[in-house]
């Protein structure tokens, strides 16, 4: 299955599908993180058959903490995201919303990489938006990934209001989690709220949130 798509249906169709079964069991099988998983995905990687098939295998390998995760990355980047700021963005949120040992400090390290500009919307969610939606790690219980983030809502406040309060929304769920993490997303919010000069964007979703609580 692996190696192996059906020839494409007349009248159009194409490999999609079976392409995308392909990728749903290299997804499962890089859960077993061997040395034969990772070798699979890096193949797949490196013949570029599609991006689809090149963003399914390094995504496989996000995950893994590994010197093939490390390659995966290199590959992605020289051979696709260096100069096309689409795939840069979506080499950007495959590391930030991976699930590996020290995920807050590799999407704080992104934040200086040459290509990143926090003043790039796109680029900008690709990596403080994609990390907040990392549940693992933006949900630590020691509530770090929540003062990460309010860092960079005041931070990207100064460039972007709207931006900044769409940002300061991931912070509104905060009702859904446990009495120590509501505490801990709460004591963000009012930080924010308590910040001299937040834009009324960002005060407006921090307020909101607050409301009841």
């Amino acid at each position: 299955l692996h190696t192996a798509t059906a020839p494409p249906p007349r009248g159009g169709g194409g490999r999609a599908a079976p392409r995308r079964i392909k990728n749903v069991c290299l997804d499962y099988l890089s859960s077993l993180a061997t040395q034969e998983t990772r070798d699979l995905a890096l193949s797949q990687l490196k013949a570029g058959g599609s991006m689809s098939d090149v963003v399914a295998a390094t995504v496989a390998l996000s995950g893994d903490e590994t010197e093939a995760r490390a390659e995966a990355m290199r590959h992605f980047y020289d051979a696709h995201a260096k100069g096309n700021d689409l795939l840069l963005c979506k080499w950007f949120t495959i590391q930030a919303s991976s699930d590996v040992p020290g995920a807050l400090q590799g999407a704080d390290a992104l934040l200086s990489h040459p290509d990143f500009s926090l003043t790039n919307p796109n680029k900008q969610r690709s990596v403080i938006g994609a990390f907040a939606a990392n549940m693992r790690h933006f949900h630590a219980k020691d509530g770090s990934g929540y003062e990460w983030l309010a860092d960079k809502v005041l931070t990207v406040d100064k460039i972007n209001n709207q931006q900044a309060a769409r940002l300061t929304s991931a912070f509104s769920t905060f009702r859904r989690y446990d009495e120590g993490r509501q505490a801990k997303m709460k004591a963000q919010l009012e930080r924010l709220i308590a910040t001299d000069g937040l834009s009324k964007d960002a005060y407006e979703v921090a307020s909101r949130s607050l409301k009841g609580a």
